[in-house]
């Protein structure tokens, strides 16, 4: 099976003379999938190089959720690019002030909030750590097996959704436990509450043997875990995991760089459950993929933070902050609501195509965030991570950009205007690749 819209053999031509060239310049570190070399988007579509038109599920990890070049995000760039490009943090401008307005109208905390602005994903949760060891006066922290919260130091100390992420690394930032997420589809603590089996294993274990709570600052969370596997949390889980905090006076951080700013159907994945955090982590989505993060905490808390405490060159940039505007706009006036209903939508089609193979374990998620894990039985739920590798291979060459995560999961992180028809054209690419990849026929990773 091939899509009409791929005309060449995958890499084309000019494709393969950017990799050659790229090879001696560029390092090996970048975790490439797929020879996909990129020309230009518009929507949820994308074309390489060499003419060929994908249909883009990646969203550039979730970070293009308005779309390649939504006209009203260029727009919004263009006229910022024209007044000035940059300013540090050393002085005000009215995009800076007007973000952290919306970003304080918007945050879930409960009480009032204050924003600090930064670039990126990992130097968000930077900036959330050194906030929680500030106001709490605690060294340690609680962090999910699991997790992704970046690459930096002190956000690296906590990711561990793949080893290789902190091999040759060590030591990384001291005082961070790791604790199980809960994961309903591959328990690991017995009776039927896996939530809250984890809960009373920080409590009745964790706090009684091994972590002193009087010493953790905070736990960091994803309220969906992303790179772990597109894993919802039980019922419960994160009510419970807020009252445990409560109770011993620990701070409470949702990492929402991933699951926020509508990806799951609302504006931040918390609101789901009603859970109110202290200090929450943004990006990826927040500037539809111009680099901007956030760091938001009630008020309380960062209002303690003294000048100079934390700082940053480019957070704030004047055209990053344009992005992001508009995109919270899109986002809140039509976007966020797409996401519930065409996700939901998209969740029906992949259960039927589970229905009709069985290597496909489990389809979860909210809004569009959402996993399928690819099993080699059903019964021992067993991962079949070569599957997954080879189903992005086939559906790339079949005309559909796709990423995998957790132990053998194939996510679905489209833009969030997506379309019932879009879905439908992606699932129409899906499941041919997906019986090529099983049947091992005629696949090759190029």
């Amino acid at each position: 099976m091939k899509s009409p819209h791929i005309q060449t053999e995958l890499p084309g031509p000019n494709a393969r003379a950017l990799l050659e060239r790229d090879k001696p310049v560029s390092s090996p570190a970048y975790p490439r999938d797929y020879p996909f070399v990129m020309s230009h988007g518009r929507g949820a579509e994308v074309w390489d190089v060499d003419g060929n038109r994908f249909l883009d599920f990646a969203a550039g990890i979730a970070v293009c959720g308005t779309g390649h070049a939504h006209p009203e995000v260029v727009q919004a760039v263009k006229d910022a690019a024209e007044r000035f490009l940059h300013i540090s943090s050393d002085y005000w401008h009215e995009g800076q002030v007007r973000l952290s307005e919306r970003l304080a109208e918007l945050a879930p905390t409960g009480e009032p909030a204050m924003v600090f602005l930064a670039q990126s994903g990992t130097e968000s949760v930077e900036g959330a750590l050194k906030l929680a060891r500030f106001v709490s006066g605690r060294p340690r922290f609680l962090g999910f097996l699991g997790g992704f919260h970046g690459r930096t130091m002190g956000s690296l100390s906590f990711t561990s959704s793949k080893h290789t992420q902190q091999k040759g690394s060590f030591p990384t930032m001291p005082g961070v436990t790791h604790v199980p997420y809960p994961n309903p589809y591959r328990p690991l603590f017995a009776g039927e509450d896996e939530g809250k089996a984890v809960l009373d294993y920080i409590e009745h274990v964790l706090f009684a043997g091994a972590v002193p709570p009087s010493e953790v600052a905070a736990v960091l969370v994803e309220p969906i875990q992303g790179e772990g596997g597109y894993i919802v949390p039980p019922a419960g889980f994160l009510q419970g995991l807020r009252e445990l905090c409560d109770r011993h006076g620990i701070l409470l951080i949702f990492d929402e760089v991933q699951s926020g700013v509508g990806r799951t159907g609302k504006m931040f994945a918390s609101q789901h459950w009603g859970v109110a955090p202290d200090i929450m982590t943004l990006a990826k989505g927040l500037g539809s993929g111009l680099p901007i993060g956030a760091v938001v905490a009630k008020k309380r808390l960062m209002e303690r933070w003294t000048r100079g405490a934390h700082g940053n060159t480019y957070g704030g940039n004047p055209v990053c902050c344009a992005a992001a505007l508009a995109t919270l706009d899109l986002v809140e006036r039509e976007y966020a609501a797409n996401a519930a209903t065409v996700g939901a939508y998209f969740m029906d089609r992949l259960k039927d195509l589970q229905a009709r193979h069985d290597v496909i374990g489990e389809v979860r998620g909210r809004g569009l965030m959402i996993g399928m894990e690819l099993v080699r039985d059903r019964s021992s739920r067993e991962p079949f991570r070569e599957l997954a590798d080879i189903v992005l291979h086939r559906a790339f060459h079949n005309g559909l950009i796709l990423l995998s995560c957790g132990a053998s999961t194939v996510r679905f992180m489209p833009p969030l205007l997506v379309t019932r028809a879009d879905v439908d054209e992606a699932v129409s690419i899906l499941e041919p690749s997906l019986v090529e990849a099983r049947d091992g026929t005629s696949w090759s990773r190029r």
